[in-house]
This record gives structure tokens, C-alpha cells and sequence, in this order.
């Protein structure tokens, strides 16, 4: 790994220097004839002003939409464990019911696999004060349902941050916890990263700011977000969905993807779900479409994974500038995180560094 971070280390400090985001922290993990290969490396600053410091392996990054897979997907599996649902389970037999009856049939599976027909965003927090208060996720949850489905459920995939908030609050109505509550007790206690993937509550004061990568300078909240996640929708909901709200190290989700790898391929398990339950969310449902449950796997052509992760490669992209890719043939398991976003989320070239950084990565790793 000494290679690969002396070529490494001058890419991160380019991407730094280029403007592709103020702080960055890369993660690569390789499992080969029973030895553990790994590397971490921090560049940047926390934010691009005078208050800005330097990275470290326990600063916080705002992971966006890896809130996906790893609290929301892992979640379910957990229930799913303890048989208090099942994949067919419809959403809206636990939910309140929906204003429109088509939305009825959508069941569990099919909101993780992005396949129940939901449109796939919609700006409903500008018709909200950028207040964050009770009664805002049943209020958006509403909104949301007023749209009809943009095609029949089971039909095709569309990607949707509206049907994993369902899914959230789908969790919290069955174990009667809050999100942030369960996915700490059952999900990331057991692999010890309780400390290190976590949720930031909006309401809870006594949260510093220090040591978090910055994201964006907010036009709907005036201000520059650090330590609130950066998701209007989410943070209208006091910070925990199921879409996003987990902030998290690069130790921490390196520790979680590791051991996702390590679970994937039989050698170890977790007390909150089996390695069987695992195995079939880390598998393509559709041969056409990209999606596992809650997962994704890259794209034939042009994947921000590069050009060298094996098909049955699975992780997920976060829109503030995040990823994981764990492949199951090379063992290998590779972390990006970063705060793009930061001061705008115009900045994307985030699109060209991630390709480039992965192939490099792997160029690397097999010479």
C-alpha cells in the first residue's frame, strides 16, 4: 500500500488544489491469501475559509445518500430477521394510507430495488420556511403522494429519495423507535461504529461543529452547513431519514464496508442479520437495471466506479460528493469521502475526478 499512496496522495492534492471540493478522505481496503491490505489518507481542510482545518481520520463528512444502504437497507434486513416484515410486505398496510389507491401495491422490495414507481424528486421543501419542526415529515410525506406514479409498480426503476423516505418511516412505525435510535442499536453498535457512523439530530444542542467537513453556502437556509445535513428534505425532518442524515468517518464507514465485504463472502456475520439476508440485497433483481436492494452496482458504461470493479460490484454514490465500491472477486473495498458541495453544489467536477481516482486505485493495486 506504500505505492499506492505516494501515487495517491499527489492525486487527493490536486483535486484540493483544482477547487473539486476543500477536503477529502480516501479509503482502500484488500483482503488477499487470508492477509488485510489497507490505506487511508486525508487531504484538505474542512472548509475553504479562515475557520477551515485539516482533515484527520475522524473528521465527519455529511454521506448523503449512503444513508441509503447502510441505516435504511440494513435496517429492513434487520426486521426482515425478526420476521416482523417481509419483502412483500405492502408499505401503506403500515403507513397511513396513500391519496392515491395506485400507490397501494407497492410493497417493501420494490421500494429498495427504486422499482414502485415513484417520480423521482421533487423540490417540496420550497414551500417550506427553512424551520426545522414536528409535524414537517407528515407534512412532506403528503406532498410527496399528491404526485402519481410515474409508472406501474415492478414495470422498470427509476431512483427516487421518496420511496427510502417511506422506508424510514415504515422502520420507525414497526420497531416504534426512532430511525436514528434503531439503526444505532441494531446496525452499527454490533460493529462498533456507533461513535463513527452516526446521525446529527438537528435538536441536539450540545453537538459541536468542529472536525465536520463544511458543505454547501445554503440559498434556502443562508448559511454555510456544517454539522446539519446538507439535504433540505432531510433536514426539514430534524436531520434523520431514511434517504440521508448519516454523517460518518473515514475509519467508520471504512470499518462498515469492510465488514459488509467480510459478510458478503461468508466470513463473518452479524447478529442482526444473516449473511443469507445479505447475499440477496447485494443481488441485481432486474438484469436490465442497475439496482440491488438499497444498493447499486456500476454502470456498463461510464460508472463514476471507473472501469475495473467486476459486475457483481456493489456501493453507491451520496450527491455531496461520497461513494463506497465493495467487489466481491478482487476483495477489495474502496472509500471516497468528500464535500464536493462545498460552497455550491454547481461544482461537479466530482463526475470526472471519480472515474479517474478508482482507475487510478486499481491500475495501481494490480501492477
Amino acid at each position: 500500500m506504500d505505492r499506492l499512496e505516494n501515487i495517491i496522495e499527489p492525486l487527493l492534492k490536486n483535486g484540493v488544489n483544482n477547487g473539486v471540493f476543500s477536503g477529502v478522505a480516501l479509503g482502500v481496503y484488500q483482503y488477499r491469501k487470508g492477509r488485510e491490505q489497507k490505506l487511508i489518507v486525508n487531504q484538505g481542510k474542512t472548509r475553504g475559509d479562515e475557520p477551515g482545518e485539516s482533515l484527520n481520520k475522524d473528521t465527519f463528512f455529511d454521506l448523503a445518500s449512503l444513508t441509503k444502504p447502510f441505516c435504511t437497507t440494513l435496517s429492513i434486513l434487520c426486521l426482515l430477521e425478526k420476521k416482523e416484515i417481509d419483502w412483500k410486505t405492502r408499505i401503506f398496510d403500515i403507513l397511513p394510507s396513500p391519496i392515491h389507491l395506485e400507490y397501494k401495491q407497492i410493497s417493501i422490495d420494490q421500494l429498495l430495488t427504486h422499482s414502485a414507481g415513484l417520480i423521482a424528486y421533487k423540490q417540496e421543501y420550497q414551500s417550506f420556511a427553512p424551520v426545522s419542526k414536528n409535524g414537517n415529515k407528515e407534512k412532506l410525506i403528503q406532498l410527496f403522494q399528491r404526485e402519481k406514479l410515474a409508472y406501474p409498480p415492478g414495470t422498470s426503476c427509476l431512483y427516487s429519495d421518496i420511496g427510502f423516505i417511506l422506508l424510514g418511516e415504515m422502520i420507525e412505525k414497526v420497531s416504534g423507535k426512532t430511525l436514528d435510535e434503531f439503526f444505532h442499536r441494531e446496525v452499527a453498535t454490533p460493529l462498533l461504529v456507533q461513535e463513527s457512523v452516526q446521525f446529527r439530530p438537528l435538536n441536539r444542542t450540545e453537538q459541536r461543529k468542529i472536525n465536520i467537513a463544511a458543505t454547501e453556502l445554503c440559498p434556502w437556509r443562508q448559511k454555510i452547513l456544517q454539522g446539519e445535513v446538507h439535504d433540505e428534505h432531510a433536514w426539514l425532518m430534524n436531520g434523520v431519514a431514511g434517504h440521508a442524515g448519516l454523517f460518518g468517518t473515514i475509519s467508520g464507514v471504512m470499518a462498515l464496508t469492510e465488514h459488509l465485504l467480510h459478510q458478503w463472502k461468508g466470513r463473518t456475520t452479524h447478529q442482526g442479520f444473516s449473511n443469507k439476508l445479505l447475499q440477496l440485497a447485494l443481488t441485481k433483481k432486474y438484469a436490465n437495471h442497475s439496482w440491488c436492494r438499497g444498493f447499486d452496482t456500476p454502470a456498463t458504461h461510464g460508472s463514476s466506479a471507473g472501469i475495473y470493479f467486476s459486475a457483481t460490484s456493489v456501493g453507491h454514490l451520496g450527491y455531496t460528493g461520497t461513494s463506497f465500491w465493495i467487489d466481491p472477486e478482487q476483495d477489495l473495498v474502496v472509500v471516497l469521502l468528500s464535500n464536493r458541495v462545498h460552497p455550491s453544489r454547481k461544482n461537479e467536477q466530482i463526475k470526472q475526478f471519480r472515474p479517474l481516482l478508482h482507475n487510478t486505485v486499481l491500475e495501481a493495486l494490480q501492477k
